[in-house]
């Protein structure tokens, strides 16, 4: 595209006061103003003779008044006119004076002009001049200011509409399409910034190329694609992969959400639809990015829709005609980005319009990992740092979250004025994304801790224990988010579906904090609460959309998730419902049965793990294997670490010091009014 500026700062500036030849040339007259400028002089010019016109009509008196001054010859000869609406006279200020005068009128009503015409006809011995009033000068009278004001109004109006559309038309902006256009400078974005989605890539790849070099694919009869939709959950890089082909094509990039087509006003997304392909095709070869395209591309005949003639179906009638429109030659690509493609019209994303759907997923270990290092370039990280473990820790976390988290680490280590950012910091970053910000200033009593210890002593030890669970990761009684305390996992590899084994086995880890907690306190609480809906959804989502369940069988039973909206009614029987409850209790009731059982016969290591929680607070995977093999862990509770500093001197005032480093270490004080580890 051509730049103004440059065209501008190209060209010699031009002397308007100078002809070619040099010399002093004619100033040009002044522009005119137009319309504008006549309806202004006109309506001054008529508010300046109705002053005239009122301050030349003198001063009002009644008849009798005049004749009075006409019977005392103060009455100029010659100066008494009557009108249709007045009789003007001039009278005398001083007698024998006739050069200084002062107007006067009476004022005349259609009702009594005849008979005031007869007396003054008789008073001045027909000495009357009869001037009728114009029609025009009536009218003018009458309704000439409303018609001026109303005319000025509609004439400010039209100006700033015409003048808001650039000559569009009376809609003004509203048609006008309010896409972005962004260059390889203004997005700052290239492929070296995008990872963790190496097969997306590629095929956006492919367009970009033919975008530099068409002819190296039509010599083989090949077409560029008319449309590439992007879909994948919210947060893993379809609207960073966009910017990043604004980056690395040289072509220019128009950019627009699926939510700026409509407005207040019917017609006008597919007005701005219009005007952002014929701009697009104008600069040709070119891409246009439709961010968020289910806000206008859904499945039209819902039912929440009004009909077919709605402002959200004529937008997608419009992007419909402008795809299916495009000449081979044209050059124009469209991507498209949406976390929900299954709710699309199919006409959109049929081949001719979307002819690629690039699915872009949730990073696997190899793109975390991958992703960790693209965003760990802008921090300073410490030599003990381990990213490949940090990327195993995090499965089922977007590009997003795990942008997140190095954002959350180096804000941590920054208010521990700390030189770069350690792994600890990169943990605590990952569990506050996850799952909410520590709460270690709170106290607790001291029953309430040791139910909190039991409950995650029985996740810990089930979690230890079960092959087919995943690898215990950490256990900790700091509250975090909404939870009294948490169990952490560490899977060994990214989980594309669920196997039974590892259900089942999961299950009897979410049934341990209740069953620990109620044979240590004799009492149960709801603390267990997200532990009940966590093993309940498990045992439902097995037996209604996985098959699981030898009684109902291959069968799906869940609700219907399509373009329409969520429906949860059922199609099944009554006798299926009781079925399905049945077996919902089944399975949450056998591996509460067998998680019981296993607790039962490890119950010491269970009070183990529980008091060494009191005592720390936390505990990684291998200090609770140890305890759980009766070795002891090398390392100092802060209680410990605070008895072995030298006793501060005595104060001066007779406090005793000494017996508040006794009760510092009393270990029966709950953990949590201790200054952390960290």
């Amino acid at each position: 595209m051509t730049d103004p500026k440059a065209n501008k700062d190209d060209q010699t500036p031009i002397d308007p006061q100078k002809d070619n030849k040099g010399k002093q040339a004619p100033t040009p007259p002044p522009k005119s103003r137009g319309a504008f400028g006549f309806i202004v002089v006109m309506l001054m010019v008529f508010m300046l003779a109705m002053f005239l016109t009122s301050a030349q009509q003198g001063r009002e008196i009644t008849f009798q008044e005049f004749s009075q001054y006409y019977e005392a010859k103060k009455v100029k000869l010659d100066s008494v006119v009557l009108t249709d609406t007045a009789l003007n006279a001039q009278l005398i200020d001083s007698e024998g004076q006739e050069g200084k005068s002062t107007s006067v009128r009476v004022p005349i009503t259609a009702v009594s002009r005849e008979v005031i015409a007869d007396k003054v006809y008789e008073l001045t011995n027909n000495r009357v001049k009869e001037k009728p009033t114009s029609g025009f000068i009536l009218f003018l009278y009458s309704i000439g200011p409303i018609l001026l004001i109303l005319l000025l109004i509609w004439f400010l109006l039209s100006r700033s509409m015409r003048g808001a559309a650039g000559g569009g038309g009376m809609l003004g902006s509203f048609g006008k399409s309010k896409h972005r256009a962004m260059t390889k400078e203004m997005t700052g974005v290239t492929f070296k910034d995008v990872a963790g989605i190496e097969e997306a890539k590629h095929e956006v790849a492919e367009i970009i190329e033919f975008l530099k070099t068409p002819k190296k694919f039509t010599k083989l009869g090949g077409r560029i694609p008319r449309g590439v939709l992007l879909a994948g959950q919210p947060g893993c890089g379809k609207t960073l992969l966009a910017k990043a082909i604004a980056g690395e094509a040289d072509v220019p990039f128009f950019s627009i959400s699926g939510s700026d087509f409509v407005e207040m006003f019917v017609g006008v997304g597919a007005s701005r639809v219009r005007d952002l392909f014929k701009q697009a095709k104008e600069s040709a070869p070119c891409i246009i990015f439709l961010d968020e395209i289910d806000a206008v591309g859904r499945r039209r005949g819902g039912g929440f829709t009004t009909g077919g003639h709605d402002e959200r179906e004529q937008t997608l009638n419009a992007i419909l005609v402008e795809m299916d429109g495009f000449e081979s030659g044209d050059g124009v690509i469209v991507i498209a980005a949406t976390n929900r493609p299954d709710v699309l019209d199919p006409a959109l994303i049929r081949p001719g319009r979307f002819d690629r759907q690039i699915s872009v997923p949730l990073p696997d270990v190899k793109g975390r990992l991958e992703i960790l290092k693209v965003h760990a370039k802008k921090v300073k990280l410490g030599p003990n740092v381990d990213l490949s473990k940090l990327a195993r820790g995090t499965p089922m976390f977007s590009g997003a979250d795990l942008a997140a988290i190095i954002n959350e680490a180096a804000i941590g280590a920054t208010m521990q004025n700390k030189d770069f950012i350690e792994h600890e910091d990169l943990e605590e970053a990952r569990d506050k994304v996850k799952f909410g910000r520590a709460k270690k200033s709170r106290v607790r009593e001291k029953d309430e801790n040791k139910l909190v210890a039991y409950h995650e002593a029985g996740h810990a030890v089930l979690q230890a224990l079960l092959k087919d669970a995943d690898p215990l990761h950490k256990v900790t009684i700091i509250p975090r988010g909404a939870s009294g305390g948490a169990t952490f996992s560490l899977p060994e590899k990214d989980r594309m579906g669920y196997s039974l084994k590892w259900l089942k086995a999961t299950m009897r880890v979410i049934c341990g904090g209740r069953i620990a907690e109620a044979k240590a306190m004799d009492d149960v609480s709801s603390g267990a609460s997200s532990d009940i809906q966590q093993v309940t959804n498990l045992a439902r989502a097995m037996i209604l959309e996985w098959g699981m369940s030898p009684r109902l069988g291959f069968v799906n039973y869940a609700g219907q998730d399509d373009a329409s909206g969520y429906i949860p009614d059922k199609d099944y029987s009554d006798e299926t419902a009781r079925i399905i409850d049945e077996e919902t209790k089944r399975l949450v009731d056998e591996a509460y049965s067998h998680a019981e059982s296993m607790l039962t016969d490890n119950w010491d290591k269970v009070e183990a793990v529980a008091e060494a929680l009191l005592k720390y607070e936390n505990l990684s995977a291998d200090e609770v294997h140890s305890i759980m093999r009766g070795e002891p862990i090398g390392r100092s509770t802060v209680a410990e670490l605070l008895a072995a500093e030298p006793p501060a001197p005595t104060s001066t005032n007779g406090n005793d010091s000494g017996s508040k480093k006794s009760e510092s270490t009393d270990t029966d004080t709950p953990p949590d009014t201790l200054p952390s580890p960290a």
